[in-house]
Parts: C-alpha cells; sequence; structure tokens
C-alpha cells in the first residue's frame, strides 16, 4: 500500500506547507515595535499638551512673583537739604518768562541789580613806573654885604634917568609946581601923610551902597507844571505786537480819561510822547474800559517805566497787543 502524508492545513500538501516563513515574521515584528512606538510617542504629547494647558491656565496666580511692600516713607526730606537757592526767585521778571504775563499789584518793588563788575584784584596788573625824583639843591643864605655892595654899584645915570620920569608924571598930573628934587633912591625917607586934597582925575569920593528898604519882600515866582495835551489813539489802529502799559480798567471812559489827566499830572515827565489808549472790553456780560499808555520802544522800556510807576503806589501791567 502507498503511504500518504495529511497536511492538517486542508488542501496543502507537501513538505513546504508544514513550516513558516521567516521574513514574514521578520516584517510583523518591526511593525508591532512601529505601532508601540507611535502609541508611546502619542501618549506623550498628550500628557504634554495637557500638562502645558493647565499651567497656562494657573500662570496668573502662581506665575507673578508676590513683593512685600517696604515700611515707612519712600523718600524723607532731610531738614537741611544743603545746596545754593537760584537768585531773583519770587520776582516778577521770573513770572513773566514762565507764565508770559505778569501778577497782580505788589506790595514792595525791587528792581534788579546792577551788572557785577571787577574789582581790583581781578584787574590786569600793571607795572608801575616812578619817575626819578629830582632833589633840589641847598639854598645858600644870602649874605646882607652883597646886597649892600650891589646897592651902591647903581651908577648915577641910572639915578638921573628916574628923577627925570618923576618930573614928567608929575607934570602930567598937574603938580609940577610941587616937585622938587628926587632924594637918592637909596636913601630911606620917613613916611608923609597926606592931608590935602589931589586935584587930579577920577573919583572924588567912594560910593557905598543904599542901605535896603525894610518893607521890601522876597517874591518867588512858582512856575507850574503844564502838562502837554496827550493824544488819544484807538485801539483798533494799534498794530499787533505793539508795546503798552496797562494803568487800570474803569467802567466808563470817562472815568478813565479822568485818572489819566491825574497820573499825568503826578508822573508829567515820564507820560511825556506817550500816547493814551483807552480800550473796551466785554468780559462775562460786563463791559469795562481799560486805561493804557503807548509809545515804548520795547519790552524793556515797559517795564522800567511801570517799575518806576510802581514805587509811587500806581497799578502798571506790562502788555502787548495781540
Amino acid at each position: 500500500m502507498a503511504d500518504f502524508q495529511r497536511s492538517y492545513h486542508g488542501g496543502d500538501y507537501g513538505h513546504g506547507a508544514q513550516g513558516q516563513d521567516p521574513a514574514g515574521a521578520q516584517s510583523v515584528s518591526i511593525a508591532t515595535l512601529t505601532n508601540l512606538a507611535g502609541a508611546v510617542v502619542s501618549i506623550a504629547l498628550i500628557a504634554g499638551i495637557g500638562v502645558w494647558g493647565y499651567k497656562l491656565m494657573v500662570r496668573d496666580v502662581s506665575g507673578i512673583p508676590v513683593v512685600r511692600a517696604a515700611e515707612g516713607e519712600m523718600r524723607v526730606r532731610p531738614e537741611d537739604p544743603g545746596g545754593q537757592l537760584a537768585r531773583h526767585q519770587g520776582l516778577a521778571v521770573n513770572e513773566i518768562a514762565a507764565r508770559g504775563s505778569a501778577s497782580g499789584p505788589v506790595d514792595r518793588v525791587v528792581l534788579a541789580p546792577p551788572a557785577t563788575e571787577l574789582t581790583d584784584e581781578d584787574q590786569p596788573v600793571i607795572t608801575q613806573r616812578h619817575a626819578p625824583v629830582v632833589q633840589p639843591e641847598p639854598l645858600v643864605a644870602a649874605d646882607k654885604s652883597l646886597d649892600t655892595a650891589a646897592a651902591g654899584d647903581v651908577p648915577a645915570t641910572d639915578r638921573a634917568q628916574q628923577v627925570a620920569i618923576d618930573a614928567v608924571v608929575a607934570e602930567l598930573t598937574g603938580e609940577s609946581s610941587k616937585v622938587t628934587q628926587a632924594p637918592d633912591a637909596l636913601t630911606p625917607q620917613p613916611a608923609v601923610l597926606v592931608t590935602e586934597a589931589i586935584d587930579a582925575p577920577g573919583a572924588r569920593a567912594s560910593l557905598r551902597p543904599r542901605i535896603r528898604p525894610a518893607d521890601i519882600q522876597n517874591t518867588v515866582q512858582r512856575v507850574a507844571y503844564t502838562p502837554a495835551q496827550s493824544v488819544e489813539v484807538a485801539a483798533a489802529d494799534i498794530p499787533s505786537g505793539t508795546r503798552l502799559a496797562q494803568l487800570g480798567a474803569f467802567d466808563s471812559p470817562q472815568v478813565a480819561r479822568a485818572e489819566w489827566t491825574r497820573i499825568q499830572a503826578k508822573f508829567g515827565e515820564m507820560l511825556a510822547g506817550k500816547s493814551r489808549v483807552v480800550q473796551e472790553v466785554q468780559s462775562s456780560g460786563r463791559t469795562f474800559y481799560r486805561l493804557r499808555a503807548m509809545g515804548f520802544v520795547g519790552l524793556s522800556d515797559t517795564r522800567r517805566f511801570c517799575a518806576a510807576i510802581k514805587a509811587e503806589g500806581v497799578d502798571c501791567i506790562p502788555v502787548q497787543v495781540k
């Protein structure tokens, strides 16, 4: 009888059907490892996303550090700060530069100090050159014998000439009859007091000033200052940028003009060459009139004028037409 081998794989006969393929088994193991690795990576990614989302939600609570506030004041001003204060603080000139306009009336007016000049020690050193002093020669006392000898050496011709000159003078004055021979010029003569009047031209008696009358009175003529008539300029005709000095605000133009007359009578010389300006202004339903003076060279001239006026008790504010 013939031997037959039966396969359990149904319909598959032969020796090849009895064992497994080694290449297929290896591919199955690689695919399994790949699937496992992908699963692990997916689980790790999901876990990371979950942790990141949780931290994102609680970041506002736990991510900001809390600093404890310090006790006491942060800055304390010392009692003696030291340093040096700036000059001219609180003056109207600084308020004009900071605010653009002057402040209201003040109790005391202080003018700016003069410019600082160089002292003697700051001047350049100049070498002083002194001229040599020449000592005078010592004086020698004159000998009296020399004077006597000089007087005795006068020639006789000079004495005769002197006598002739005296005779001519006496003839011209009308006393030729009284002219006698002149004594020697060198011989001293005693003084003679002349009591008779000399008949010569000239004043006979000295003039004395007349006595002043007792009822005379000193008359002092007082010259009153007559202010010149001021020219009033309309506010609409003043160009923009003109410097003015405001002297006050009043309820009517008549009162403003009367105030100008009063100020001009008191400060006539300061208002010389200045024009009067009465400007009508409406504010908050009220109408008033500003009294201003025009005719200044610039801002410095206006400030000097207002400083001098304020020193006398009159309000004055430098303004500029806009």
